[in-house]
């Protein structure tokens, strides 16, 4: 893994060096906004803000801390059922096909509107988090096609919401409100995996994901005002 740590880091940084230096501004450059403290309770002011804000929020409960632990749910289904599972390639397609996912979202959210997608992905992955417990008793085939279910859900509404959060900001504040939501919604990743970690010392891991369902719920609950308007 350090190899992985090192490697990504190296062509994170060469490419940001790259964009600096080797692209120019376009025709088409504004001067940027600068960030706006002030405006934070106006832009939640908007119940269409608040409401796509809230649905992202519930998303990055989940998101990313099922990434992080794919591997033990793998290990965990393997202590279970006996299965030969190899837990890096299995990983590693699990969370790809969120890419796939990314692509048809967008794709229907041209015909269907970014907030069906949304809601619809979110609910899938909630229902995937509610059964977690019964993954581990199924058959090879039966589990790891659920896990690709959730692995694509878990990640295709992430662009939908997004995309909702500008469009239900205040024009005016805009990049304030956008900077706010992410540097909201990445700080409850971090809450999350860290909480998700100390469970494991005192819980059994195979119920441990369905906690991670609480983000969706409350989500949903937030996110449905929107739907059929966005």
């Amino acid at each position: 893994w350090q190899i992985v740590l090192i490697s990504t880091s190296v062509l994170a940084v060469a490419g940001g060096l790259s964009l600096v230096l080797l692209v120019g501004d376009g025709p088409y450059r504004k001067q940027g906004a600068r960030f706006n403290w002030m405006a934070i309770p106006e832009i939640f002011s908007s119940k269409d803000f608040r409401a796509a804000a809230l649905g992202y929020f519930g998303h990055m409960w989940e998101l990313y801390t099922v990434w992080t632990f794919i591997p033990l749910l793998l290990q965990t289904y393997i202590e279970f059922s006996g299965a030969s599972l190899t837990i890096p390639f299995w990983t590693f397609m699990i969370i790809g096909s969120g890419a796939v996912a990314c692509v048809v979202g967008g794709y229907l959210s041209l015909n269907k509107g970014s907030a069906p997608v949304a809601f619809g992905m979110l609910l899938t992955s909630c229902i995937c988090c509610l059964v977690s417990p019964l993954l581990f008793y199924l058959p090879v085939a039966a589990f790891l096609l659920i896990m690709f279910v959730w692995g694509f859900a878990v990640v295709g509404d992430s662009a939908q919401f997004s995309a909702i959060v500008a469009k239900t900001a205040i024009p005016l504040y805009k990049g304030t409100a956008l900077t706010v939501v992410n540097g909201i919604g990445f700080t409850i990743t971090v809450f999350s995996i860290q909480f998700f970690s100390l469970l494991l010392e005192d819980w059994p891991a195979q119920y441990l994901f369905m906690i991670l369902a609480i983000g969706p719920v409350l989500g949903l609950l937030f996110f449905k005002r929107l739907l059929g308007r966005f």
